[in-house]
């Protein structure tokens, strides 16, 4: 991820200032460039012409060229003060549904970085969040932040494994940001068993995993040298609990995951342990879709 195009969707809330922060800070660290971007749905498709922040009047018309325009000065208002002009390569506004406008337009970019507003409960499984559904769908690298997980410094890193081809594509991504900004790695893999069942896991199972995840260090992180490290989390819970009941004791200052590892369909169904981290940890969250990976 060399000098990256950035895609930054903005709903003009108030989770833009968090937005275009973690957007800065990457531009800058990567040598890349940002694109402001909205997706609007025509009058006649919404119930509350306010919540996209512009004012009725102005919507009454609905002319697309009329409607561009509005948004594009929106956009600029945004960031204005927020991004330097030569880290801002063009605005863009599109018509349709967000997290669908959004996925479409990220195909001519390298990294997408947008905006959570930290809904959870039943309301959050119910009805999902744009970025939700963006992480779900986008083959394009996203990282997820709001108030309470932003990026402030980049010392330390999360990397999850579950040893599948699938999560080694996070692999060379988390690589270059190390790389740049000469922060450490942490590789993780959870090692599962039932709580029911008294028996822990056999030590022959620990060893051989413990042995793997050195491997997998050496294999794809010896560019960081003494820069890199391993461990282990023993849990009964599922993995995107243990991550997160780990990461509530032990921020890192940002976690690069995939967002497909071994679940399949039940990803499609449920939502991935990617999605669920994003929802629930402190720290901001950078998930990588394998299918836009070359083999």
């Amino acid at each position: 991820m060399q000098n990256p195009k950035i895609l930054l969707p903005l709903d003009f809330s108030e989770a833009a200032p968090f937005t275009i922060k973690a957007a800065k800070k990457m531009a800058q660290l990567l040598g890349g460039t940002i694109t402001p971007f909205h997706a609007y749905l025509p009058v006649a498709d919404i119930y509350s012409p306010g919540a996209y922040g512009i004012e009725t009047s102005s919507l009454q018309a609905n002319d697309p060229e009329q409607m561009e325009e509005i948004y594009t000065q929106n956009l600029k208002e945004t960031i204005e003060e927020k991004l330097p002009p030569e880290l801002v390569a063009d605005f863009l506004v599109r018509v349709g549904k967000p997290d669908q406008a959004i996925t479409a337009a990220a195909e001519a970019f390298d990294l997408i970085i947008m905006g959570t507003h930290g809904r959870s409960g039943f309301s959050r499984f119910l009805m999902g969040s744009t970025s939700d559904k963006v992480l779900r769908t986008a083959h394009t690298p996203v990282l997820v932040v709001n108030k309470e997980q932003q990026i402030q410094h980049l010392e330390r890193i999360m990397v999850t494994t579950d040893f599948s081809d699938n999560a080694k594509a996070a692999f060379p991504i988390a690589l270059q940001i190390a790389e740049k900004c000469g922060a450490k790695i942490e590789l993780i893999h959870v090692l599962n068993f039932n709580a029911s069942n008294t028996n822990a896991p056999d030590e022959s199972v620990e060893k051989q995993r413990r042995q793997r995840l050195q491997a997998t260090a050496k294999e794809y992180f010896h560019a960081l040298g003494n820069r890199v490290e391993t461990r282990l989390i023993r849990s009964t819970h599922s993995p995107h609990e243990a991550i997160i009941n780990d990461n509530l004791n032990n921020p890192h200052d940002l976690i690069v995951m995939a967002t497909v590892g071994r679940t399949g369909l039940k990803y499609l169904m449920m939502g991935g342990t990617a999605s669920r981290v994003v929802q629930h940890t402190k720290s901001p969250v950078l998930s990588v879709n394998p299918k836009n990976v070359a083999d």
